[in-house]
């Protein structure tokens, strides 16, 4: 099903925000209108987990949806809270950026070469608590602001590094300024990181219709898992929480494997396990491993956060 009206796009209004939402509206080949929403998480200064954390940069779009003035919201699928919205769908999940973090260091240095009291800024506890796990006697710096800002900051000596997003980083074109993409055994992503989520109205057949063709199977596949596990751990996305769901060819067709972990905030204790399954229970797959994370103390390390 196709619609010949111009199709209203809401995005943020940073410049990661925009970029993203070009890229999907360009890639609808339909009329399209951008219109820029301010969220919470936009306008106030502090850090996304004293605003509360999930849905601050998601909340205005879908009111926005659903007082009809946009069509359509794209969303880092990460930013959205792990429980349905009413009255919107998920109607595209296109294919992953890299889910992998970045760490962006001066002098071109990688991680295991910064010197002991090296200041690394991060905004994300997920990220905060791995870092101190690693025990590398880095001092980890709490760190808001768009990603220029926060790559300013190593440029200006205010900070030794930083760790951001690599897709993030690749889609603004600053891939280059990386020194070292992280392996996810030493720091795990947050879940569906790299994935946008484009929502629409769930009455809205004609728009359902054109944001169905951007719709990635695998990648759902694998951020429906990660999501899965961190609704299970009823944890949002300021916990610190990793999954990494990664999609290949099985025995009996396309398999999933699943990796989790919750890490104490100070690094002081963690859990990593994995699961596997086939991608049509994607859900309980992530259901099940978050069982098992819990059973082995992972929310005895979530508690350690407030």
């Amino acid at each position: 099903m196709t619609t010949t009206r111009t199709l209203r796009i809401g995005t943020r209004a940073s410049a990661l925000a925009r970029r993203q939402t070009d890229t999907v509206a360009e890639a609808l080949g339909v009329p399209f209108e951008i219109v820029h929403i301010v969220t919470e998480g936009d306008r106030s200064p502090a850090a996304v987990t004293q605003l509360g954390g999930t849905g601050v940069f998601v909340s205005a779009l879908r009111t926005a949806l659903l007082a009809d003035q946009i069509d359509v919201a794209v969303h880092s699928y990460k930013d959205l809270p792990t429980a349905a919205a009413e009255g919107i769908t998920i109607a595209a999940v296109p294919q992953r950026e890299d889910p992998r973090d970045a760490l962006v260091a001066r002098d071109g240095l990688v991680l295991g070469e910064l010197p002991v009291g090296s200041r690394v800024g991060t905004g994300s506890p997920r990220r905060a608590a791995q870092l101190n796990a690693l025990g590398l006697g880095i001092e980890v710096v709490p760190l808001r602001g768009n990603v220029d800002t926060r790559l300013r900051k190593v440029a200006d000596g205010e900070l030794d590094a930083v760790v951001l997003a690599y897709a993030g980083l690749r889609r603004l074109g600053r891939q280059d300024e990386v020194t070292e993409i992280l392996d996810p055994i030493q720091i795990l992503p947050a879940p569906a990181q790299g994935a946008l989520a484009i929502e629409c109205r769930a009455d809205d057949s004609g728009t359902l219709g054109v944001l169905a063709a951007l719709d990635s199977a695998d990648t759902r596949a694998a951020v429906t898992a990660e999501r899965a596990l961190l609704a299970a751990l009823e944890a949002g996305c300021s916990a610190p929480v990793g999954a990494l769901a990664e999609i290949a060819e099985g025995d009996d067709g396309p398999e999933i494997f699943l990796r989790g972990s919750v890490t104490a905030v100070d690094g002081s204790d963690a859990v990593r396990l994995s699961a596997t399954g086939p991608t049509t229970d994607a859900e309980s797959i992530g259901r099940r491993l978050a069982a098992e994370l819990i059973a082995d103390g992972a929310d005895t390390m979530m508690g350690s956060t407030s």
